[in-house]
C-alpha cells in the first residue's frame, strides 16, 4: 500500500504542498503613500510530519544579524528531506527595518506587545498577526536578536535554564554562552512560555552591524537545532557550552566623560581588575572602573563617551569552577573568529 501523502500547510491564502518551499506574504498595513506592507514568510513543508519550527528575526528592526542568518539558513533546508515544517520570517518588524529603527511608527517596542490585539495600535496589530498566524502553529521557536545600538553582545542563548526542554535546545544550539533569563511578560518569549511553546532567544552582535562571528555561530546553531528536533538528519556540530551562567549584572558609569577601554568582549576578568578608565575631555584626570567580581565580559559598549548611569559592561558569573570550563571554550571560540 502506498503511503498517504502529507496534507499541504495552509498559511494565509496559500497552500504549501509537502516537500516544497513557498513564499507567503501576509498583509500587515499600508504606508502613507498607499504602498502595501507585507510580512514575508518562507515556508518549508517537509514530506514527513514532525515539529513546526518558527525562526524569526528583526523583531527589532535595526537588528540585522538574524536577517543574514535566515538568508543563509534557507540554503541549508531541503523540504524534500525535511521532517516537519519550518516557518521562517527574516524581517518581522518591516516598518523598523525600512527606517533602520528598533521601533515601529507608533514608537512602541514590538517585543513588549505580544500577543497583541486585532484592534490595537499598529505594533499591537502586528504582534497579533504574528501570534495568530505563526506562533499558534509553532511547536518550537528560535528568536534571533542582537544587542542595542552601540552595544555588542557575545553570542549567547537566553532561556529559562530550569526548563529541561529549553536547556536541551540551548545546549544543542552550541553557542559559547547560555544565560538564564526569565521570559518577560509581553515579549514573544514570554507569550510563548504562557502558550506552552518552547522558545529560545539567540543574542549576538550589535544593532545596524553585521558580525560574521555572530552570523556563522547563529547559522550553525539553527542547523543544530533542526537536527536536535529530528527535522534534519546529521550530527550536531559541537563547540558550544553545556554550562549556564549563574547570574549576570551590568556595570554602569560612575560619571560622565570618555571611556578608555581596557578589556574586550569575551574576556575573563577577576575581582578588582580595571575594565576601563573614565576621563574628562578637558583634563588628565581619570577614574578607574573595576570589576566587582570574577566573571566574563558578555556585553560591552562600543561608544567611547558616556553619561552617568549608562551601562558599560555586562558581566556573567558562574558557580564554582564552571568559569574555567566556559573560559576554555570561549578561548577556542575567540581564536576561531579572531
Amino acid at each position: 500500500m502506498m503511503a498517504r501523502k502529507r496534507e499541504p500547510f495552509k498559511l494565509g491564502d496559500t497552500q504549501v504542498a509537502a516537500g516544497t518551499q513557498a513564499t507567503v506574504r501576509l498583509p500587515v498595513a499600508r504606508l502613507y503613500n498607499d504602498t502595501p506592507v507585507d510580512l514575508q514568510v518562507e515556508v518549508f513543508h517537509g514530506n514527513k510530519a514532525g515539529p513546526v519550527l518558527l525562526v524569526c528575526a528583526a523583531i527589532h528592526g535595526d537588528e540585522l544579524n538574524g536577517i543574514e542568518i535566515c538568508r543563509r539558513l534557507q540554503g541549508r533546508i531541503n523540504p524534500k528531506a525535511l521532517t516537519g515544517t519550518v516557518l521562517m520570517v527574516p524581517v518581522v518588524n518591516v516598518f523598523g527595518f525600512i527606517q533602520k529603527s528598533r521601533y515601529l511608527p507608533d514608537r512602541r517596542d514590538l517585543n513588549r506587545c505580544f500577543p497583541g490585539s486585532e484592534k490595537g495600535a499598529l505594533t499591537s496589530r502586528l504582534a497579533h498577526l504574528v501570534t495568530r498566524e505563526l506562533v499558534s502553529r509553532a511547536t518550537h521557536i528560535l528568536d534571533l536578536h542582537t544587542g542595542a545600538i552601540h552595544r555588542d553582545n557575545l553570542p549567547q542563548i537566553r532561556c529559562n535554564t530550569d526548563d529541561e526542554v529549553l536547556m536541551g535546545m540551548a545546549r544543542a544550539f552550541g553557542a559559547p554562552l547560555i544565560m538564564h533569563s526569565d521570559a518577560k511578560g509581553n515579549s514573544l518569549r514570554g507569550y510563548a512560555a504562557k502558550a506552552g511553546v518552547p522558545c529560545i532567544l539567540y543574542e549576538a552582535g550589535e544593532a545596524l552591524r553585521f558580525s560574521e562571528a555572530a552570523i556563522r555561530t547563529g547559522l550553525k546553531g539553527a542547523v543544530n537545532l533542526l537536527r536536535h528536533l529530528g527535522m534534519q538528519k546529521g550530527r550536531l556540530s559541537r563547540g558550544g557550552t553545556d554550562v549556564a551562567a549563574a547570574r549576570s549584572y551590568w556595570i554602569r558609569s560612575e560619571a560622565d566623560g570618555l571611556v578608555l577601554q581596557k578589556v574586550k568582549l569575551g574576556q575573563r576578568v577577576n575581582k578588582g581588575n580595571i575594565l576601563a578608565y573614565l576621563a574628562s575631555p578637558h583634563s588628565q584626570d581619570t577614574l578607574p572602573i573595576r570589576s566587582p567580581s570574577d566573571g566574563i565580559v558578555i556585553g560591552i559598549t562600543n561608544i567611547p563617551v558616556t553619561n552617568e548611569g549608562e551601562g558599560l559592561y555586562h558581566i556573567a558569573q558562574f558557580a564554582g569552577d564552571e568559569i574555567e570550563i566556559v573560559n576554555e571554550q570561549l578561548d577556542e571560540f575567540l581564536m576561531e573568529y579572531a
